[in-house]
């Protein structure tokens, strides 16, 4: 395993001292009857060891096994609020749901510090300060809508927003009523390009894949396009955006219109990519917003080993804020270990996608 060149290894032997500082004081934090929230003093209780005393470093939480999202599934949410927050106002958002009882994260200022984090990775001339933005993605209890309309708010604009029911598009999938998902889905697209007709100056959006591409075909069809549209600048995610995508939304879809790839969740927020690019060869890696959280990618059959760069493996998260606390948590998600770069100097993961283990029983890419 080659070396970091030493410009680059000083930022990681720098980021690493800072994210084991800040796992320490987390771990305190959450740890601390005077802080902590009921779930993580009862499971202490119950292990009957204190973290506090044991966690010195980002490594120590193997000591906590793998985090279990089922553990989010029903209430009371309020066992998750940490002491010192008991009297804030407290969100919660949801993920999944389409059968049972969905799971919960419980959020008070975590969707707004991750985006306005990542606000500061988007460059000014494709993003104007000030400008007004559209939000073609989910609706309803999800993070992911409130945090857009916040990074328009952040950067001085005013966010426009579509109904979308990701829940009802996975049960159109899963019955294979194809022709109502596809009616569904110019629903949306009808409402995206109602507002982007009404004279409201957008120039930035939040899209996914396939609603992206959806919009582009739909402005064709009508003699526009995207960028004939006022959009100057485009975030999107989802687990479709591959390079083959990125090659193709870039040469066939945007006219020059940038855009900037995103891997996120509702546990951990949003990681960002540096340039991908034609002289990026469209490659597409992220870095986690270290030290609030941290991306590894593990051996699927060892997750207590890391794998080599370049190798692949499944990823696994630890999110670490004072708000939530995540150790270990194994995602269906797959990919390979990359390098730290000078713009983010710890680990990356490129090539994200399901985790072949369970691809087959996962529906994805529904919106």
């Amino acid at each position: 395993m080659s070396r970091q060149i030493p410009e680059i290894q000083n930022k990681v032997d720098t980021s690493s001292a800072a994210l084991n500082a800040w796992v320490r004081e987390v771990v305190d934090w959450h740890f601390d009857p005077s802080t902590g929230c009921p779930f993580w003093l009862e499971w202490a209780q119950k292990a009957g060891w204190d973290p506090r005393k044991e966690v010195e470093c980002l490594a120590d939480l193997q000591k906590f096994g793998h985090f279990e999202d089922e553990w989010l599934r029903g209430g009371p949410v309020r066992r998750w609020v940490p002491q010192a927050y008991s009297d804030r106002p407290v969100y919660v958002f949801e993920t999944g749901g389409t059968t049972g009882i969905p799971k919960s994260r419980v959020a008070i200022d975590d969707f707004r510090t991750d985006y306005e984090l990542f606000s500061d990775s988007l460059p000014e001339e494709c993003f104007p300060k000030g400008s007004n933005w559209l939000m073609l993605g989910p609706s309803g209890p999800r993070r992911l809508r409130l945090a857009v309309e916040h990074l328009a708010h952040h950067r001085g604009g005013i966010c426009f927003c579509v109904d979308l029911d990701p829940r009802w598009v996975i049960k159109l999938i899963k019955k294979g009523w194809m022709d109502h998902l596809k009616a569904y889905q110019e629903h949306v697209i009808d409402q995206a390009v109602t507002i982007l007709s009404a004279g409201h100056d957008i120039k930035c959006m939040f899209s996914t894949p396939k609603l992206l591409e959806a919009l582009a075909n739909r402005l064709e069809s009508e003699g526009s396009s995207i960028k004939e549209a006022g959009i100057t600048g485009i975030f999107a995610g989802g687990t479709e955006f591959t390079p083959q995508w990125n090659r193709f939304a870039n040469e066939e879809l945007l006219d020059g219109v940038y855009m900037t790839p995103t891997y996120g969740n509702t546990l951990m927020g949003l990681a960002a990519s540096p340039p991908s690019g034609a002289e990026e060869g469209y490659k597409i890696t992220y870095y986690a917003p270290q030290p609030r959280a941290v991306l590894q990618v593990v051996d699927p059959d060892n997750a207590d080993q890391v794998v080599d760069y370049g190798d692949t493996g499944r990823v696994m998260l630890t999110t670490l804020t004072k708000e939530f606390f995540v150790p270990r948590f194994l995602e269906r998600d797959e990919g390979e270990r990359e390098r730290p770069c000078d713009l983010y100097p710890w680990d990356g993961v490129s090539g994200v996608r399901p985790f072949s283990a369970l691809s087959s029983s996962t529906t994805v890419g529904v919106y």
